[in-house]
């Protein structure tokens, strides 16, 4: 048996690792919550050269949807914490994950709301979530979405906890790999 995919796809700041800990606080069955900032956290801190950059990240956001698609594979149901702000990402998921299997949730959030969070954390490069705010939710397709501008985390979560039994089908991963990777089975 799969695990279940449950991928929190919003900009930084938006409120994704803050639903993960209350999905996991709030749905029945065990989850791991799996987000891609601990991905970065594990490589060394050695500098690394501007010109090698670009490579180093795209071999660990790889390696990251890897990850989760194994662990989803051997039967564990997981929490994604990504942002889909580089379309690859969102094609190289498509390819590997089961699309019946996974739940796309939309985490938006207003801009101004983006810029605030950002400044008071003053761990993210300033302006990150803006320049990541149009291509995150390129795609326009979700299964549900949240708006963390006014909801919270808890609230955000039971609202995705109560859409699961309910969750129509073709799912939005079915959707898009239709539209953006038409050539792979949609049941893969």
């Amino acid at each position: 048996m799969h695990g279940r995919i449950i991928f929190l796809n919003g900009t930084s700041s938006s409120g994704k690792s803050s639903i993960a800990r209350e999905l996991l606080r709030v749905l029945d069955d065990p989850h791991f919550h799996m987000p891609v900032d601990s991905f970065h956290a594990m490589r060394s801190r050695r500098e690394i050269a501007a010109d090698e950059l670009p490579d180093v990240l795209h071999r660990t956001w790889k390696g990251f949807h890897r990850a989760v698609a194994g662990m989803a594979a051997a039967g564990n149901n997981v929490v994604v914490d990504h942002v889909l702000s580089e379309e690859w990402r969102l094609l190289d998921c498509l390819e590997l994950f089961p699309a019946r299997d996974v739940v796309l949730v939309g985490v938006r959030c207003s801009l101004e709301e983006l810029q605030r969070r950002e400044q008071a954390r003053g761990d993210r490069p300033a302006g990150l979530a803006a320049r990541q705010f149009e291509q995150v939710h390129a795609h326009g397709l979700y299964d549900i979405a949240c708006d963390t501008t006014t909801a919270s985390a808890t609230d955000c979560a039971r609202r995705i906890s109560a859409f699961l039994p309910q969750r129509p089908l073709p799912t939005a991963f079915e959707r898009l790999r239709t539209v953006l990777r038409p050539g792979l089975r949609p049941e893969a």
